[in-house]
């Protein structure tokens, strides 16, 4: 391989300094694969500074440089956070190079971004993904006429020819020389730009972005975004460019924003008709087109969508899933278990420590490890169904049904996200422009079962209802699609009243889900599933063995009717006697729960004195299954964990809103689940 991106940088002492490239592209271009192909296993993932929105990065295999995944965007027109978060890492950060990748079978949609990225007026990489794409289409791209005219290097690329790598690896970032990439615009319109450049050159901070141009030509635009971010108290220069603005729009009869775009368009038409080839082909209908018209279709979408979805849970918890319960009940109950037994006896420990290790810690957090297989099958399938392309239609498909609730497509995408995690589902939210629209839908997506939840699922179905357990897990999801879709109808008639937001969306062609793409997903699901286990998880369990073996007295005791554990739940028992479990055990392990849902599991474990192998069947103790179905009904309704509390304030930006948030949940969760027990009891 290459090493020119080792020359590309001054080199300290005997180190050379790391370069930094930004990846760029829109959604569904495949941006994703390709960070994964560049980097590999050295990839980490935190959050942007001030912002609890994901932020990937990684090091190029046998490179110095270090890539930073910038969210998947279709413009930097400053609407939503991921495009304000993308725009301000590359104005302010200065990356010394931009991958942007674009989807080759769709260059009109995805050159709009190009042209935007270049005004920032760093070097730039273009890599064509999608090139075998291109050519079923019957399309030809001429590559080398798009770099002359663009003035990047331009790559080709496809899921068929993966040596992207290599092909970044032997580009020089330093022979990159951008021409005039404001060319397009009309003549005026750039004499203005490097008249307000000028002006700014005298600011020390301003010469510290990326492009002074491009901060011109937002000026220009009236960017209010862009204005209060980097210009609000340059003054002289505000009123500078408000009069060259007013006299250019009353030139073109129109906003000076609206020139620009234009501009920008008739530029990309001139591009495809220089570049794009037709071949003569047969007109064929594409397979996508031919599965469309089932899996879209009016009547049949949303059934195949309920079908798939309990094939899923089917697989994921009955079938395969229920195999590898088994197997974990195996290996951390007997196998771990009785080693550190015989490690504890051997080293003669104290009757307390032995009690914490084994009952405690083993037993809190070895009750929720079982279920880590379960939830691994579970988050394969979702990332197959996301990269399939078939998500994408659901949300389309969902568009007009949402819109009935108060919502519309671009709620779905949360929604969906959410079934895996409430926090990032809530993160999620950021890309809906409309503000009542965005706050429903951050309350609405903890109603939509998570990962985390799973495990409670699973141990009370197969306890009660062991033959369809499945029915059991689908009719949860199911139940908290209902609540979700009539608490839209309710709020938005009331505390979030206004109209819903459009939903624009091209639909990719279908793909075969790459095994890397998948197992990438699903190891970062399932390692952040285990890092909750050895924290949260077992911060937890500690406390509770504390609080379940000392009295009020602080004296041990091996009777928990008599510990601090049992005063605390007596206490609020009498809440959940009219939804058929007012134990103080229940009632304990539901507050545990707002730590971390997996927790109610430990929790019942630890109570019960009997960990994670004899839970099922001393459940029977506690609840009959209607209680049980009741007690998993408020599990899926009630407040979320507090991580996911956080995210609510952190979108809500308002403790009121967030209070409001938690109450309506846990008050929707109360009565539904009274429902469910006292109309259950009469019918059973």
């Amino acid at each position: 391989m290459s090493n020119t991106f080792a020359m590309t940088k001054k080199h300290t002492a005997e180190k050379t300094i790391p370069l930094n490239f930004a990846l760029a592209g829109n959604p569904n271009c495949g941006k994703t694969t390709i960070f994964n192909q560049l980097t590999g296993s050295r990839q980490y993932v935190g959050n942007w500074t001030g912002v609890t929105v994901e932020k990937k990065e990684g090091k190029m295999k046998n490179t110095n440089i270090n890539i930073v995944d910038l969210p998947g965007i279709y413009s930097l027109s400053s609407t939503t956070l991921d495009e304000i978060i993308a725009r301000d890492y590359i104005v302010q950060s200065r990356p010394d190079a931009l991958l942007d990748v674009i989807d080759a079978s769709n260059l009109e949609r995805n050159l709009y971004l190009t042209l935007q990225l270049l005004e920032l007026e760093v070097p730039m990489i273009l890599i064509l993904n999608m090139m075998d794409e291109v050519e079923h289409k019957g399309l030809e791209i001429n590559i080398h006429k798009l770099e002359k005219i663009l003035g990047v290097k331009c790559i080709s690329t496809s899921v068929k020819n993966r040596e992207t790598l290599n092909k970044i690896s032997e580009i020089n970032i330093e022979k990159i020389r951008l021409k005039d990439v404001f060319g397009y615009l009309p003549q005026d319109i750039r004499e203005n730009i490097e008249q307000l450049a000028e002006s700014m050159k005298k600011n020390k901070e301003l010469t510290k972005l990326s492009s002074l141009k491009w901060l011109s030509l937002k000026l220009l635009e009236n960017d209010e975004n862009v204005i209060d971010t980097f210009l609000k108290n340059q003054s002289e220069l505000l009123e500078k460019a408000n009069l060259m603005r007013y006299k250019l729009e009353q030139k073109y009869k129109k906003p000076i924003s609206e020139v620009i775009i234009l501009a920008r368009y008739e530029f990309i038409h001139k591009i495809i008709e220089e570049v794009v080839i037709k071949k003569k082909m047969e007109k064929k209908e594409s397979i996508s087109d031919k599965i469309d018209k089932i899996v879209t279709n009016k009547f049949l979408a949303i059934p195949i969508f309920l079908g798939v979805m309990l094939l899923v849970y089917y697989v994921s918890i009955t079938s395969l899933g229920d195999k590898t319960i088994s197997f974990m009940e195996w290996l951390v109950g007997d196998v771990v278990t009785g080693i550190v037994i015989r490690f504890l006896d051997m080293l003669q420990v104290s009757d307390w420590m032995y009690s914490l290790i084994v009952d405690g810690i083993i037993g809190g957090v070895g009750a929720v490890i079982i279920f880590v297989p379960q939830i691994m099958i579970l988050f394969m399938f979702i990332a197959i169904l996301e990269d399939s392309g078939y998500m994408a239609r659901i949300a389309f498909v969902m568009d007009k049904l949402l819109r009935n609730f108060g919502l519309s497509g671009k709620s779905f995408i949360p929604l969906v996200v959410g079934s895996g995690c409430s926090v990032p589902g809530i993160m999620a939210t950021r890309t809906i422009e409309n503000v009542n629209e965005r706050k429903l839908t951050v309350l609405l997506t903890p109603f939509i079962s998570c990962g985390a939840k799973l495990p409670i699922y699973v141990m009370f179905a197969s306890a009660f209802f062991a033959k369809g357990a499945h029915w059991v897990v689908f009719s949860l999801y199911v139940l908290g699609i209902v609540v979700a879709m009539f608490s839209g109808i309710l709020l938005s008639k009331t505390k979030y009243k206004g109209k819903s937001s459009y939903f624009i969306m091209e639909l990719p062609p279908y793909r075969i889900p790459q095994v890397k793409n998948v197992l990438y997903r699903v190891w970062d699901r399932g390692k952040e599933f285990l890092m909750r286990a050895g924290t949260i998880i077992f911060a937890a369990s500690v406390i509770l063995w504390f609080l379940q073996s000392f009295t009020l007295q602080f004296e041990m005791t091996h009777n928990p009717e008599n510990s601090i554990l049992a005063f605390i739940g007596s206490i609020i028992a009498p809440i959940f006697k009219p939804l058929g479990f007012g134990d103080w055990k229940t009632a304990v392990a539901f507050f545990t729960g707002f730590a971390a849902k997996e927790a109610v599991i430990s929790t019942l474990g630890a109570m019960q004195g009997v960990g994670e192998a004899g839970l099922a069947s001393s459940l029977h103790t506690l609840f009959t299954p209607v209680s049980a179905y009741s007690f998993l009904v408020f599990i899926l309704l009630a407040s979320p964990c507090f991580a996911a509390q956080s995210a609510m304030k952190n979108e809500f930006n308002s403790w009121r809103e967030t209070g409001f948030a938690i109450l309506y949940q846990t008050g929707i969760a109360w009565v539904i689940s009274m429902l469910v027990y006292q109309i259950g009891i009469w019918i059973f």
